[in-house]
């Protein structure tokens, strides 16, 4: 991925916030059968390695786990919030006219040597992690002990655990930063205007500490 000085996230922990905030990842593989994509939910170990490690589970049905091999190297792309920027945003194009349209947006991209677990406590675990993070907002949250242990045991023979020890952490927080103050905060307004808050909110804290620079 091509990624520009500036537009460089600010540190491991920021990657680390978007890939749990944005748990649905997509896993590209290059196995026997040539090039593959999965859409699947991960769940990240901060502590674990030097940039951390992606456990997640797949259908056992699903090729991809015998396609490639624990060692071959993957790469588990997470994207968070985008949005179109329109040229007409920018204060200065009102005078100058010397600005184009782009797009906005965060994303990561983690490569790294898969491992592929097909034992019991290795997928309860995945399971249960998985659970307790994503059901945590439910007024009464769902747990693996809810259901039936022979339903559960069924459950668990049915799918394949991949785990990933991620070896290069790179992201792209793409959000204006080689535009003046004014034109960051100008789009940054536009995009609140229209709803799009994520990136709006971002824009406006970059333009802002931008403008007391000067």
């Amino acid at each position: 991925m091509y990624v520009p000085a500036h537009f460089d996230p600010p540190n491991l922990e920021a990657l680390h916030d978007l890939i749990e905030q944005n748990a649905f990842g997509i896993l590209f593989t290059k196995g026997k059968s040539g090039l593959d994509a999965n859409h699947i939910p991960f769940d990240l170990n901060r502590e674990q390695g030097p940039f951390g490690v992606l456990r997640a589970h797949v259908a056992r049905a699903n090729p991809v786990w015998q396609d490639i091999a624990s060692g071959d190297e993957v790469l588990a792309v997470f994207r968070a919030v985008d949005t179109y920027i329109s040229p007409s945003w920018y204060p200065s194009k009102h005078k100058f006219h010397k600005q184009v349209p782009t797009w906005n947006y965060l994303v990561a991209h983690a490569y790294g040597r898969v491992t592929i677990h097909d034992d019991e406590r290795y997928l309860r675990g995945v399971v249960g992690r998985l659970t307790r993070t994503h059901e945590a907002t439910q007024a009464q949250p769902w747990k693996m002990s809810d259901s039936p242990k022979d339903f559960i045991d069924t459950m668990l023979k049915a799918i394949v655990g991949i785990e990933i020890e991620i070896t290069r952490l790179v992201g792209k927080f793409k959000l204006s930063q080689n535009k003046e103050a004014a034109d960051i905060l100008g789009a940054g307004h536009a995009l609140k205007e229209r709803g799009s808050d994520a990136i709006g909110d971002a824009m406006l804290a970059i333009g802002a500490a931008k403008a007391e620079q000067v």
